[in-house]
């Protein structure tokens, strides 16, 4: 566990209280994962969940037939934590990789390989934000689980997790961006700083970007 002075505590609130009151991930956030992120807008997701999006002038769902669900990855590519293991972050990335081909099972053929009529879907699990409850302290490491500073101070306070995902849809025919997104979802509350997340910890938010995945409307 990282450890921070009181100084440094008390310049971590004032420098990133804004990115705690924001809904939305800031440009500050963004991995890299995406290769543009200047059209991004505020938008709303199916569920009603505030999101950063891009869609093509040329995007139009019914010229296709049939998608291709990537496993998503991890950007940039992870280290186990004390609180996260490998397993951990495997079953994460399956679990959301088979949630996405679920839903969309019910709207496009779901389907291994790209063809002239397939949406490819590629994500990134980009970070995963822990800050104890009730704390205006705001950190995000990427995919490395690192609680803010302030979690040495609240002792057993429970700790909200945040994760954040980036998603890009490609025309499998010209290779060309559709959709961009970059959206956070938030879990299940930990006890403390020492406890292990584990898949069922964020299901909650992987379960939503699956139904807003099959719901979307460009």
């Amino acid at each position: 566990m990282m450890k921070f002075s009181a100084l440094s505590l008390v310049l971590s609130s004032a420098l990133l209280l804004a990115g705690c009151a924001s809904k939305t991930p800031t440009p500050s956030q963004y991995s890299g994962f995406l290769s543009d992120y200047s059209q991004l807008q505020p938008a709303q997701s199916a569920s009603g969940a505030p999101v950063m999006r891009w869609v093509s002038a040329d995007f139009n769902i019914e010229n296709y037939r049939s998608v291709l669900v990537e496993r998503p990855q991890f950007y940039p590519a992870p280290t186990p934590h004390s609180q996260v293991s490998q397993q951990t972050l495997d079953d994460i990335a399956l679990y959301l990789q088979q949630a996405i081909r679920l839903e969309l099972a019910g709207r496009l053929r779901v389907v291994e390989h790209a063809d002239r009529e397939t949406l490819v879907l590629r994500s990134a699990i980009t970070a995963v934000n822990l800050s104890p409850e009730g704390l205006k302290v705001y950190e995000v490491v990427p995919v490395a689980l690192v609680a803010a500073a302030a979690s040495t101070a609240a002792g057993t306070r429970d700790l909200n997790t945040e994760v954040y995902v980036e998603l890009e849809v490609i025309d499998g025919r010209t290779s060309q961006p559709m959709t961009r997104v970059v959206r956070k979802g938030h879990g299940l509350q930990l006890e403390n700083d020492s406890t292990q997340l584990q898949l069922n910890d964020i299901k909650p938010a992987l379960d939503t970007w699956a139904q807003d995945a099959r719901l979307f409307k460009p």
